[in-house]
């Protein structure tokens, strides 16, 4: 959730975190602060707010003459925002900055407090650094006194750290919580992730679990959690750095919702084979492994659960596998029964995701076989599950997630085509026609839909004045219906719901009256007819409806206030325009309302803490 920039070498420090910083804004904050050395001192400036406030504080006092520095965005946990509660935090001869939580800071901080500790601030973070300031002052090496330290924390952290005595030096480790190391031509770099990077550099290596590294000028030493030095391999990032700009959209929502024909196409096509069949087996998930799948338990959190509400459906009907779709927050705590051919796939944009990640670390103890549709290459959830697949969307900044949650569908769609193909329930035509759906169809569709912007703005002023809206559809529209809810709700706060139709008359329909905006989502011909019914008991009691519906769909006048149309060239055609449409409908709302929309409050794009 937080972000970390941090630079020791040759050049300006400030300046160098004031860009991270803000490249890092797009994971979402609500404080923002940097230390940097300064001779023999180290000097803080941190606030509550945005950078703009910071940038305010530094022209009114300049930190200059520093080439190594650390700085931090911070969403709250403990403690509300304000100054004293931003980071870094300083006590004694450290000073440091925390992603993630660590949950026994109470029991820590009270040893401390009865060691003589005062705190000043609410956070767990300012804890950690009264105790590896403890265990500094005993050993004097930081090294050892980061292992001491954090052998008695129990949760999830990032820290980049500064001690007292180590001029030019920043000191690394995580565990739980995302961290790369970065070389460029001036010096070395930590940060939480490689966006933050790309002006300075594309040559980067991703830190293990408990790995310690000390970035010193022209030098970086890492240690491994036995205390042995060695050689960081670094990987250079096809990412470059104008994919992290908006490239004249107005927001990088918008953006990334222009981006998904592209982005769709990119995830399947290099998984097809001469033969216009789906095939995973340069990922590792060959013909072989699919055959042997007898079960799935789809783990997930968010919109990459709603992707695999999707998928589990695709699972079933192309591959004949049963699939099960289980909150990566509840499924450790009442996990399902499986057998030995039960392959637990997770889902997850950053790769980062700490319920997703406990997940999967769960499965493996268990001994399951584990598959992660990812997008963020070399993280931690990637490097984790036994086989993975890249969904190859490219950077998402915009909180809300759209070429993120298009591509993991597209890649379910995919493998679950594959694994038909290979357990013989799905044939060749089957499975040719899925790919041609999503490398053809689904993008010219979505371009379709890209160039109705008028009809969602239109649509999305329908919303605007009101408290409630809702979303229904039956099958595969249900699932995509939670997806344009949350869409809807946290970039615009509206409040929306999703709910099966045929739900609708076993409660949720009293909360329908005159003006209530109800959206139907009916693009499956064969429950069209059942859907329109549903459509027609909201109509007569008054709601405001918008259908969206295939081209060929038989609408009669009065049916909706409203209608959408579909193109209907295939199921992936359709399904993807639709997802278009309630992206952009939710999106044309929240600028309507004036919102932030690629950075909505409370939200944080990578949610790095149970």
């Amino acid at each position: 959730m937080c972000g970390i920039i941090g630079y020791s070498g040759t050049a300006n420090a400030v300046p160098k975190m004031m860009k991270g910083l803000s490249l890092l804004e797009y994971r979402g904050y609500d404080s923002v602060g940097l230390a940097a050395q300064v001779g023999d001192e180290v000097k803080l400036v941190k606030c509550k707010g945005r950078i703009g406030v910071l940038e305010e504080k530094l022209r009114d006092a300049p930190v200059e003459g520093s080439s190594c520095a650390i700085g931090h965005t911070r969403w709250a946990t403990h403690g509300a925002p304000s100054d004293v509660n931003a980071h870094p935090h300083r006590v004694g001869g450290v000073t440091l900055v925390h992603n993630g939580i660590i949950e026994n800071y109470k029991a820590l901080a009270g040893a401390l407090e009865a060691q003589g500790v005062v705190f000043a601030s609410q956070t767990d973070t300012e804890v950690a650094a009264a105790l590896i300031d403890a265990c500094y002052r005993r050993t004097g090496d930081p090294v050892a006194a980061i292992r001491q330290a954090t052998a008695h924390m129990r949760g999830a952290y990032a820290f980049g750290i500064l001690f007292d005595g180590q001029k030019g030096r920043i000191y690394a480790v995580r565990r739980g919580s995302p961290l790369i190391l970065a070389k460029g031509q001036d010096g070395y770099y930590i940060a939480s992730d490689i966006t933050a990077l790309l002006p300075f550099t594309r040559e980067y290596h991703a830190m293990d679990e408990g790995e310690i590294v000390c970035l010193s000028g022209q030098t970086a030493t890492c240690y491994d959690e036995k205390g042995d030095t060695f050689t960081p391999v670094f990987q250079k990032t096809t990412l470059t750095p104008e994919a992290a700009q908006k490239g004249g959209y107005p927001h990088f929502m918008l953006k990334e919702i222009y981006e998904q024909p592209r982005a769709a196409a990119g995830c399947v096509s290099p998984r097809v084979n001469a033969a216009g069949l789906p095939d995973f087996s340069a990922d590792g998930v060959d013909a072989a492994f699919l055959s042997g799948v007898r079960q799935v338990h789809i783990v997930a959190c968010g919109s990459a659960v709603h992707a695999g509400y999707l998928g589990a459906r695709f699972f079933e009907d192309i591959a004949g596998i049963p699939a099960s779709v289980y909150i990566a927050s509840e499924y450790r705590y009442h996990p399902p029964l499986s057998g030995e051919k039960t392959l637990v796939l997770v889902i997850s944009q950053s790769g980062e995701t700490a319920d997703t990640l406990a997940a999967l670390r769960y499965a493996k103890e268990k001994g399951l076989p584990t598959l992660a549709v990812v997008n963020a290459v070399e993280t931690t959830i990637a490097r984790e599950a036994d086989r993975r697949v890249y969904t190859y969307a490219g950077p998402e900044i915009a909180v809300a997630t759209t070429k993120g949650y298009c591509t993991q569908v597209a890649a379910l769609w995919a493998l679950a085509a594959a694994a038909g193909l290979a357990n013989g329930h799905a044939d060749a035509d089957t499975a040719r026609a899925v790919v041609k759906g999503l490398v053809e169809d689904a993008p010219a569709a979505m371009k379709t839909m890209l160039a109705q912007r008028d009809t969602f703005a239109a649509a999305a002023k329908g919303l605007a004045d009101h408290e409630h809206v809702f979303y229904i559809g039956r099958g595969a529209d249900y699932a995509l219906a939670m997806e344009a809810a949350l869409k809807l709700k946290e970039i615009s706060y509206v409040h929306c719901e999703a709910y099966a139709a045929g739900e609708l008359k076993h409660g949720t329909i009293s909360l329908i009256e005159p003006g209530t905006p109800v959206l139907v989502l009916a693009t499956d011909p064969a429950l069209f007819e059942k859907t329109e019914s549903n459509l027609r008991e909201v109509r007569s009691r008054g709601a405001y409806v918008i259908l969206l519906c295939r081209e060929d769909a038989a609408v009669t006048a009065d049916a909706a206030d409203r209608v959408i149309r579909l193109p209907q060239t295939s199921p992936a055609a359709t399904l993807f325009a639709a997802l278009v449409a309630v992206q952009c409908i939710a999106y044309e709302t929240a600028v309507f309302l004036g919102c932030d929309v690629d950075r909505p409050r409370n939200l944080a794009k990578s949610v790095t803490v149970e």
